[in-house]
């Protein structure tokens, strides 16, 4: 009888812990940028409205910065003069919207092992931030993320490709 018992306990048990397995949605979100509408807002995750740039919005930064990428040497993370001309343009942006929270992202060429690559896009990402913290930008409002070799920007086995992926940028929050 208490192995009767048993089994039916076990049974119960097994087919309680199968219908709470977690189901993959059937639609994914969308990426990042991708253009869709923010629901609510009547704004798109570019920060357009009707065709018209919303002061402090993603494209808004694109438009009034030299650029949100700066490019690294090989196995380097050093802010070069170039990269500082840039940098220097988004803190003034940033300056003139202290709600604005951004991320760097850092990223590598192909070569090298995944786990070196993720380490140095995260001191790419790194130098970038703190670049910008010495300018004025409160660093609370910055936060990295390292992709390391996972999202190429050039998909190339040549020095042009390579040189296109190492890189950090800077992308605004909505």
């Amino acid at each position: 009888m208490a192995t009767t018992t048993t089994k039916i306990i076990l049974a119960a048990a097994l087919v309680a812990t199968a219908g709470c397995a977690k189901k993959r949605p059937e639609v994914l979100p969308p990426a990042p940028g991708d253009g869709m509408t923010q629901p609510g807002t009547g704004m798109d995750n570019g920060g357009t409205t009707g065709g018209a740039v919303v002061p402090g919005s993603a494209e808004d930064f694109r438009q009034s910065v030299s650029s949100d990428t700066i490019n690294f040497a090989l196995d380097s993370y050093d802010i070069d003069p170039t990269a500082r001309g840039i940098l220097d343009s988004q803190a003034t942006w940033l300056q003139q919207y202290p709600n604005v929270r951004v991320t760097l992202e850092g990223h590598a060429d192909e070569r090298g092992t995944r786990e070196y690559n993720l380490a140095l896009g995260d001191r790419r990402a790194n130098s970038a931030k703190n670049y910008l913290a010495a300018r004025g930008i409160d660093a609370g409002r910055i936060t990295t993320i390292s992709y390391g070799k996972e999202r190429p920007i050039a998909l190339g086995s040549d020095e042009s490709s390579w040189a296109q992926n190492r890189r950090a940028v800077t992308v605004v929050l909505n």
